[in-house]
């Protein structure tokens, strides 16, 4: 896939390039604050854009902001978002733009190597993917919302998956249950948080806005 790299450490884009690389991808552009990797999406076009969240003038969130510009903008292109802590805020409101083709790292992952590239390809392809962490945080800080309330251990298991970009066969195999128990638990996470069946909108996305936003 052709990739576009956004971080101001020199040193974590030439080791990102070099992994890209090695795995047979092409990096189009790298590129160290937020105003040129705009500049570089739009005319390079990538399968995916690598960003960091904290970039300069001012180390807050300019990375995230050029991110909501390129989802807005450039819409076939993925998102992976990088960052060093766990960022609830930014999270959640990026995912409630628009939760395809979306990813959101903690640094820490980029040295497993085959989960880092998996996870870039998922993206690629429109999948969303969480870090676990992320999820763990953001899963006790929804855990007194009423709507989630009402979901067993188990279905609380399954969300956390479905947050993570997992489809149902992944979550039966990381719970260790049959294809059909996940159906059933998916089933019920969508009817107690009230999510009708429109097909205008992936009820599996508005799940996780949802446990994100509670």
């Amino acid at each position: 896939m052709r990739v576009i790299l956004a971080d101001d450490s020199v040193l974590l884009r030439e080791g990102l390039a070099r992994l890209l690389e090695d795995a047979g991808h092409e990096v189009v552009a790298a590129v160290g604050d937020a105003p040129s990797l705009v500049e570089a999406v739009g005319e390079h076009r990538p399968d995916v854009a690598v960003v960091d969240v904290r970039m300069p003038p001012t180390h807050t969130d300019e990375g995230l902001r050029a991110a909501w510009e390129i989802r807005e903008r450039f819409g076939g292109v993925g998102v992976l978002v990088l960052s060093q802590y766990v960022e609830e805020a930014y999270a959640a409101r990026l995912v409630a733009q628009d939760g395809t083709g979306l990813g959101y790292l903690l640094k820490d992952r980029v040295s497993e190597v085959a989960g880092f590239l998996d996870s870039l390809e998922r993206v690629r392809v429109g999948e969303t993917v969480f870090d676990p962490e992320v999820v763990r945080q953001m899963l006790s800080r929804t855990t007194r919302a009423d709507p989630l309330a009402k979901l067993t251990g188990r279905e609380g298991e399954v969300l956390r998956c479905l947050a993570e970009g997992l489809v149902n066969a992944a979550i039966a195999r990381r719970l260790h249950v049959s294809l059909s128990t996940v159906e059933k638990h998916v089933n019920a996470i969508m009817e107690k948080l009230e999510l009708g069946r429109d097909p205008s909108y992936s009820r599996r996305v508005l799940a996780v806005l949802r446990y994100l936003g509670g």
